[in-house]
């Protein structure tokens, strides 16, 4: 499954509510092991057609701009349908090793 999760201090749990409303998609729940509220969206449908757009649209900065392009990445494998070979896998798996701290 792919996901796609933003996270923000707890102080920002309206913000994300918000967000969720506008975008009308995903869940938004606190962390229970620290003071972070997520909003996570996993729909496919929803990634392609409201997530990736937003942010093709609205450029992240820096590294998260970086990820964003690696998770656009794996989601277009994934809807071809390239994650069911080992070849799809093993590409998944190069790209997500070098996404968030995994970045060099």
């Amino acid at each position: 499954m792919i996901r796609l999760t933003l996270t923000q201090h707890i102080r920002d749990w309206e913000l994300m509510n918000k967000l969720q409303h506008n975008l009308a998609c995903g869940i938004v729940y606190k962390s229970p092991e620290s003071y972070v509220v997520r909003l996570t969206v996993t729909k496919m449908s929803d990634l392609f057609s409201k997530i990736i757009p937003l942010f093709q649209k609205h450029p992240l900065q820096g590294t998260k701009r970086l990820d964003f392009e690696d998770f656009c990445k794996v989601a277009q494998i994934i809807k071809i349908k390239g994650h069911l070979t080992a070849e799809g896998l093993k590409e998944i798996k190069i790209i997500k090793s070098g996404m968030n701290r995994g970045r060099k």
